[in-house]
């Protein structure tokens, strides 16, 4: 990490060390401490501190988070078996849970629930509106008539961070399993009758 610039560095470390222990838990010196770098670093990139630091992070997360699933739900339409879909669109947050040892949780979670920072816990309301639309547009894509394609979207992500929070509690990765499964069960249930029609 060192080779970024102080400011990717601080946002890099604020990223792990909310995933890791929360917002309020993510102390300012420890994260100075996790970049390398100074307090006069920090005012220099990030004037208001810490709240800016940590609504800035949450917002670049809201857009890797949406890339991914930008292509997830583009591959839906043609996605070949939903199981190996699911696989694929959870492996963004699971492999990263393993690969930790289940330490690093669900950044946005962690800013949903920073009730002190109202800047911080609106970026990710905003967050999940985002998430939530661009899945239903995958959804309707495939097939799914809008308002059942958005309350399908808003529950995958919820199973989602659920699934997060067990596998930290359980230090085990069944959560994604069992999720996996029902998901499937819920999406042929949609997509099946669509695709034969389409098929036809």
């Amino acid at each position: 990490m060192t080779s970024l610039r102080p400011r990717a560095r601080l946002l890099a470390s604020t990223v792990a060390a909310v995933q890791e222990v929360g917002v309020h838990a993510a102390g300012l010196t420890d994260l100075l401490h996790r970049a390398d770098a100074s307090r006069n670093s920090l005012y220099q990139h990030f004037p208001q501190g810490k709240a800016q630091l940590v609504e800035t992070a949450t917002r670049i997360v809201t857009r890797i988070v949406h890339s991914h699933l930008s292509v997830m739900a583009d591959a839906l339409s043609s996605a070949p078996d939903i199981e190996q879909w699911l696989d694929e669109l959870f492996a963004f947050w699971r492999d990263p849970l393993e690969s930790s040892e289940y330490r690093k949780g669900s950044f946005m979670l962690a800013a949903a629930l920073d009730e002190l920072d109202p800047a911080v816990q609106a970026a990710a309301g905003q967050a999940f509106a985002e998430w939530t639309s661009r899945l239903t547009d995958g959804f309707v894509g495939a097939g799914l008539e809008h308002t059942t394609a958005q309350s399908t979207a808003g529950l995958l992500l919820s199973v989602i961070e659920g699934a997060i929070v067990q596998a930290r509690a359980l230090k085990s990765s069944t959560p994604f399993d069992n999720v996996r499964d029902q998901m499937t069960v819920l999406l042929k249930y949609h997509l099946t009758p669509r695709r034969h029609g389409a098929e036809s």
